[in-house]
């Protein structure tokens, strides 16, 4: 994984285990402050590399596929 992509999923796991719910894609968004398209593309690699998982078309379904200790600190 690159440094990018252990950033996103280091904030879906503290954005998860503080609220109880997957963070919305609107969500990294405001935390990177990067372009919507820049975040639904990373969601996008994240799944295809294996990182993640999700359920079409339903809102906060992101699920880690990687353990705790296998992502970086959040910066």
């Amino acid at each position: 994984m690159t440094a990018k992509q252990g950033q996103y999923l280091a904030f879906i796991f503290y954005y998860t285990k503080i609220h109880g719910r997957a963070p919305a894609e609107s969500d990294m968004l405001h935390y990177f402050k990067v372009s919507p398209p820049s975040v639904h593309q990373m969601v996008l690699t994240l799944e295809s590399n294996g990182f993640i998982e999700r359920v079409p078309g339903q809102a906060r379904s992101i699920r880690l596929l990687i353990p705790r200790a296998d992502l970086p600190d959040l910066e």
